[in-house]
């Protein structure tokens, strides 16, 4: 016999309650108990659950393009219109130098890394609140949630890498100065640096914006602003000619951006004391991140 409850964290270890109704005691093979404390992230239930986190993440991405004309055909549209804009603005109006590279190919590699942060960002931000009515009704591990929402983003990311990587290869073949590098063999662990901060950032969005609401209309507004202090629109060697150079250095994201784009084009620098830094800075972020979204998850359904 099973008990389902709703408070967060499970035993497997069985346990003897009494039943009045058969005059004894009964034994439960599961027994759901709040976390103990701050660091009680319940990992066991984790993984008694992951078969759910592959179907969150079809969910994720099969209703994304429900009564959709072009369906999964905007993961192609959507950076390539936005490059173009950023080619139109910043490369013919502003006359922003992008290394010799054709613009269109530089603001689409920035634009490829940026947009699977944020979507890792905004989706993990949302995966408390979002999900209420599915927390209220059965107990699972809650961080599945967050962690569906930057796999089915992984898939689109995927598709625009692809793009991005045909692109690569038409400019190389017209004779642009494309070269990518050895640096490409680092790029899962750029990809994952990227979820990382989007999951640590949502994880500890959706924590706070439980308890208040209006925090979720800063978010929004903070990510533009983080986005031009980051090489995604221009060199992170013409940011530092500037007097807001300083910007990129407190920027963690910006040495994963600027790597990210060297890796394929053969362009920008590679700081690996930066790089440490920045998995440094995300290291903790995580650490925070989990921890408060466990707290928050707790009391979140009274909240809400």
């Amino acid at each position: 016999m099973s008990n389902q409850g709703l408070t967060p964290g499970a035993t497997d270890s069985p346990e003897a309650s009494p039943d009045p109704e058969l005059g004894g005691k009964v034994s439960w093979d599961l027994v759901i108990r709040p976390a103990g404390g701050w660091f009680d992230w319940r990992l066991g239930d984790f993984l008694r659950h992951r078969d759910l986190l592959w179907l969150l993440v079809w969910r994720d991405f099969v209703t994304l393009h429900k009564q959709t004309i072009l369906g999964p055909l905007w993961h192609v549209i959507n950076p390539l219109l936005t490059a173009l804009t950023y080619s139109l603005i910043f490369g013919r109006v502003v006359k922003i130098p992008t290394d010799g590279l054709p613009p269109v190919l530089f603001y689409l590699a920035g634009t490829v890394a940026w947009n699977y942060f944020t979507a890792c960002l905004y989706k993990t931000a949302n995966s408390l609140a979002g999900n209420a009515g599915l927390f209220g009704k059965v107990y699972f591990h809650r961080l599945i949630v967050p962690l569906s929402a930057v796999l089915s983003s992984l898939i689109s990311f995927g598709i625009q890498c692809a793009i991005f990587a045909l692109l690569a290869v038409f400019f190389a073949w017209r004779g642009y100065p494309v070269q990518p590098n050895s640096w490409l063999l680092a790029w899962p662990l750029l990809v994952a640096m990227l979820a990382g901060y989007g999951l640590a950032l949502g994880l500890i969005c959706s924590a706070l914006t439980t308890r208040y609401r209006d925090l979720g209309q800063i978010v929004g507004f903070a990510t533009q602003l983080l986005m031009y202090a980051t090489p995604v629109i221009y060199p992170l060697a013409y940011a530092r000619k500037a007097s807001y150079g300083w910007v990129m250095e407190c920027n963690p994201l910006a040495a994963v951006i600027e790597t990210f784009r060297h890796a394929a084009l053969g362009h920008g620098s590679v700081e690996l004391i930066w790089l440490g830094v920045s998995a440094a800075i995300l290291a903790g972020l995580l650490l925070l991140g989990v921890t408060l979204f466990t707290r928050a998850e707790r009391t979140f359904i009274d909240t809400v």
